[in-house]
């Protein structure tokens, strides 16, 4: 479990269905690391680089196959407090950043709605590579963010180019909320 409270970023390149992350934090085989939000074990850690396997499952959902700077975060211990929101760091899938709006002291971004729609609603939680993040405005085809300075200069969310790709994960609450009224 995870909080989307990034803690740094890291190079990334991904050859033979692994991940190789240049960390800014020490980890050890058998960590859990959010990479852009999603949920990987590092394998193997020389002091700089991690490694981590990826699978089929995880490639076929995600961006980390054209990823080149990461957000990172390690898993949140028992106790612990929770800063952002409750992320889980299994991705949903990816949506395209589309434009972003730079005010004063906040910038509005704009991301094309997933299909499950119902999950992303004005002030609610949504998880965009690994970032916990509030919901501030929902349209039919496309939803806005709000991010401020501090935000855009420590998460990749910042050197977004219109048409990348996103990782997102929906609120887990909204999640099992859904699922019980559909049973």
């Amino acid at each position: 479990m995870f909080s989307g409270i990034i803690e740094g970023m890291g190079r990334a390149n991904f050859r033979n269905n692994r991940l190789y992350v240049e960390m800014p934090f020490p980890v050890k085989p058998g960590d859990s690391i959010a990479v852009n939000g999603v949920c990987l074990t590092v394998i193997s850690f020389d002091g700089r680089v991690a490694v981590f396997d990826v699978g089929e499952e995880t490639l076929s959902r995600t961006n980390l196959r054209e990823a080149k700077i990461v957000n990172l975060e390690r898993a949140l211990p028992f106790g612990g407090r929770v800063n952002g929101h409750l992320v889980t760091g299994h991705v949903d899938g990816t949506v395209r950043f589309l434009t972003s709006k730079r005010g004063r002291n906040t910038t509005r971004m704009a991301f094309e709605m997933p299909p499950e729609e119902w999950g992303v609603v004005e002030k609610g939680s949504i998880a965009l590579n690994g970032v916990s993040l509030t919901v501030a405005k929902v349209e039919e085809r496309r939803f806005w963010i709000q991010v401020i300075p501090y935000t855009l200069k420590n998460t990749n969310l910042g050197i977004l180019k219109p048409g990348e790709k996103v990782n997102y994960e929906i609120d887990i609450v909204a999640k099992y909320l859904r699922a019980l009224l559909h049973r």
